[in-house]
């Protein structure tokens, strides 16, 4: 009777297998999409003024985060490798999103009297930039930037063998798109202790770059101390061309009376080798290209961190990866495999809990639960 009912979309009838809701696989769909976008209320609005769907906030709240959940367990698969190029880029990054009272407990964090407001996500993500600008500057390849995220740790416990479950997902995120196999591997990141330390234990043979875009960034936050934006822009320049002793000079004649000085100084002097770029550039590197700190505000910020919202951690983090895989061009293969995984020995079948099966029963992913306006 409706257009969007199972029976009309015979060839996405297996998509929706084994999803325990009452949305037809198109409207799961178009749920998931939505709400990796905007809020949860905004994306049922949006059903509702752009499909004539009735769907509530809190069923496409529920249905976006059992795709996400299954979208992160197929990430895990392995896959082949994409086609190698001769420079592959690794960025790392974290920032905080905003979580419950109840996702805190017991951490300590930066706010007055050790309060805790957020959990850190992590990022990684890989590129190439083969494309050159008018000065033959390296610049990103147009849809060449997959991404993977999560709120979850980097470090490992000092007797645990295995590798945190970020640097899993650091690995894998690498080996989908050939990353150890490119002739020059380059990891790019902000500084961070815990990125250099993945990088040199998982791909030692990769060039470490500070993202010049994140080492600028902090000449300025030093010069807003400072109150001396002109000055600013005499140390970027130093740096860009190499000019360190003369950058580190001028930062240290504020040393005396500004600790921001000396903490800016150690932080350089620390990176130092990081950050050799007339070097990288002459060799046809890209070397500040933003596009670590943009993947931050693309993938994460504009979703989680909008005014007011409070987050699980496992919410937050099936979001995340719904949001990953569109902006990554990987959902329709998502639902691809979906369709084929439900053809097969389990097809009308779900991953219970407990990692057992369950039969889909009448409805999964069959009779609508939305109304249609006519």
């Amino acid at each position: 009777m409706f257009g969007l009912r199972e029976g009309q979309f015979p060839a996405r009838r297996g998509a929706g297998a084994g999803i325990h809701t009452k949305l037809s696989p198109a409207v799961q769909r178009m749920s998931a999409t939505a709400a990796s976008m905007v809020s949860f209320a905004e994306a049922a609005r949006l059903l509702d003024e752009i499909a004539g769907l009735t769907v509530e906030a809190k069923q496409v709240e529920r249905t976006a985060e059992r795709l996400g959940r299954e979208v992160a367990e197929r990430e895990k698969m392995d896959v082949p490798a994409l086609p190698v190029r001769p420079t592959a880029y690794l960025g790392m990054d974290g920032t905080g999103i905003p979580v419950r009272k109840s996702e805190t407990a017991g951490r300590l964090g930066k706010q007055p009297g050790g309060a805790v407001r957020t959990r850190e996500m992590k990022l990684v993500l890989v590129w190439t930039a083969e494309a050159r600008d008018k000065e033959g500057h390296p610049t990103r390849d147009p849809h060449s930037v997959t991404y993977s995220r999560a709120i979850e740790s980097a470090a490992s416990p000092d007797l645990d063998p295995e590798p945190s479950a970020f640097a899993r997902r650091v690995r894998r995120a690498a080996d989908r798109r050939g990353f150890r196999s490119a002739p020059r591997q380059v990891v790019l990141g902000d500084g961070a202790a815990w990125i250099w330390n993945l990088a040199g234990e998982h791909f030692p043979d990769a060039i470490q770059v500070v993202d010049q875009f994140h080492a600028k960034e902090r000449l300025w936050d030093l010069a807003k101390e400072l109150f001396a934006g002109e000055r600013a822009e005499a140390r970027c320049e130093e740096l860009s061309a190499g000019s360190f002793r003369a950058m580190l000079n001028a930062i240290d004649t504020h040393a005396n009376h500004c600790g921001a000085a000396i903490q800016c100084h150690g932080y350089f002097r620390a990176q130092r080798e990081r950050m050799r770029y007339p070097e990288w550039r002459a060799a046809g590197l890209c070397v500040g290209s933003g596009v670590v700190e943009a993947g931050c505000k693309t993938a994460a910020a504009v979703r989680l961190k909008r005014a007011g919202m409070h987050w699980m951690v496992r919410g937050a983090n099936a979001i995340l990866s719904l949001r990953c895989s569109i902006l990554s061009s990987r959902f329709e293969d998502f639902w691809a495999e979906r369709a084929v995984a439900a053809t097969g020995p389990f097809a009308g079948q779900s991953a219970a809990p407990d990692g057992g099966r369950t039969g889909s029963g009448p409805g999964a992913g069959g009779n609508s639960g939305h109304a249609r306006k006519g």
